[in-house]
């Protein structure tokens, strides 16, 4: 699995591991690294799969992109450190959690969930129509729409391109895959088993994850609290850094 340090190197900071969403990698975390970095130290990889990882042979999972989280979390050495992860990486940040709990300070979940469902019928077929467009167009097209719903106004332009870069190192059998593995993924029956404290972050414009979904994931975890992050859409830590930044230092100083 590939990763990077960033940070402060004394073995004093607090340590935070960053966990991206679907189609993407390591590299969409800049502003975090920026906002983070001079407190704490932080580690970031590409999940399974993704960019300069290799996709495993066998049937990908949740669960198994946590153990595989977690066998470099030994490797490296790394005592319990501070979990955060968008979408995709929050459902593994909450598998990593459920599997080696002593592993998390913390938790904070960013438009995640613990079961994946459409918003509405709208977002069903948007779901759908992104599926048919993954499995018949070239990945620099899906990158590109994928890009364009996350980051739809004219003022985000440099975080569409980012976006739209990153999404395109994602090879189409990866993206299917990861997403195979989030529709089957099931957290519901074992929330109450989350010992770490945990954060649960929503952008308020969201049209990928339900605000319901993260309402579960916050009533079923005990002790869990909610944040609604204003004007932000699916990619909270993009579109919203320095509040977002803000709040997750702030629940990351509490613990």
């Amino acid at each position: 699995m590939y990763y990077e340090r960033h940070g402060r190197v004394d073995g004093g900071a607090p340590t935070i591991l960053l966990l991206h969403g679907l189609g993407s990698s390591a590299t969409d975390w800049t502003e975090q690294l920026a906002g983070f970095g001079p407190w704490c130290r932080l580690l970031v990889v590409d999940l399974p799969g993704h960019h300069r990882s290799a996709l495993p042979p066998g049937r990908l999972t949740v669960a198994r992109m946590a153990a595989d989280v977690e066998r470099l979390l030994i490797e490296l050495g790394e005592p319990p450190l501070h979990v955060a992860g968008l979408s995709l990486g929050a459902c593994v940040g909450l598998a990593l959690a459920l599997k080696a709990p002593a592993r998390a300070r913390s938790l904070t979940l960013v438009n995640g969930f613990a079961r994946l469902r459409p918003v509405s019928a709208r977002g069903a077929l948007r779901m759908l129509t992104r599926l048919a467009l993954v499995a018949t167009a070239p990945m620099t097209v899906v990158a590109s729409r994928v890009a364009c719903a996350m980051f739809p106004s004219p003022e985000q332009a440099h975080l569409r391109l980012a976006a739209t870069r990153s999404l395109a190192r994602t090879p189409r059998r990866t993206y299917l895959a990861a997403f195979a593995a989030l529709a089957a993924f099931d957290a519901r029956p074992r929330l109450a088993d989350v010992r770490s404290p945990t954060l649960v972050v929503a952008g308020d414009h969201d049209r990928t994850v339900a605000l319901e979904a993260k309402q579960e994931l916050t009533q079923g975890i005990p002790g869990a609290r909610l944040v609604v992050v204003p004007d932000s859409g699916h990619a909270t830590p993009g579109d919203q850094p320095e509040l977002f930044n803000r709040i997750v230092l702030e629940f990351i100083a509490a613990h």
